[in-house]
């Protein structure tokens, strides 16, 4: 399969396209929206397997980490086709897997500045000129590449925060309520491209 490109800058509408295509193809796959960014886009989570042992993906966290995104849609896609083809993914039988473990994904948690760090934003905006506008108390961040926070210039490792400040609904803060519940919650970021596979057969 090779629905979810992996050499071109990952943007918001190619994670929609993404998801829609997935879920034409794999429409055994679970995806819901669980809130929405600062600008209203769809904040979109994945739940692979049936399974009691229950582990959390969070990607783009930083905007200027989107490659995490690639990784985890691109790991959604090989999983479904493994799924489909009684096949294994990094040593592990994916059926197997579906029945021992739980994965939920949320590929891109910050799709606003994802779309700023990858140009996909328009210069133009509202959003793009207030970026500008909270940049220029950080000479030393190359902008937009540099750009970590959401449009707001929230750092979404304070989730507490992130939580009033871009209004996610109820729904996500339920997710968070059940953290606790989770056997892992990986933050993917640049040096943390590993997925725990090896564990949720245990």
């Amino acid at each position: 399969m090779n629905i979810v490109p992996t050499n071109v800058n990952y943007t918001y509408s190619l994670l929609r396209k993404n998801t829609h295509d997935l879920l034409e193809t794999f429409p055994f796959l679970n995806v819901q929206i669980i809130g929405n960014s600062v600008m209203r886009k769809n904040i979109y989570a994945f739940k692979l397997g049936n399974g009691p042992n229950k582990v959390f993906y969070f990607g783009s966290i930083h905007a200027n980490e989107w490659i995490t995104s690639v990784i985890l849609m691109k790991f959604i896609e090989d999983y479904a086709d493994a799924y489909v083809n009684n096949s294994s993914l990094y040593n592990q039988n994916i059926r197997d897997l579906f029945k021992s473990a739980s994965i939920f994904i949320v590929p891109m948690v910050n799709p606003d500045c994802v779309d700023l760090v990858t140009g996909s934003l328009p210069t133009n905006s509202f959003a793009y000129n207030r970026a500008v506008e909270i940049s220029s108390s950080f000479p030393d961040i190359p902008f937009p590449s540099g750009w970590k926070s959401n449009i707001n210039g929230v750092d979404f490792s304070n989730f507490q925060h992130t939580l009033l400040i871009n209004r996610l609904d109820w729904r996500l803060l339920c997710w968070i309520i059940l953290f606790s519940k989770f056997l892992h919650i990986l933050f993917f970021h640049y040096l943390l491209i590993y997925y725990h596979l090896l564990y949720l057969n245990d």
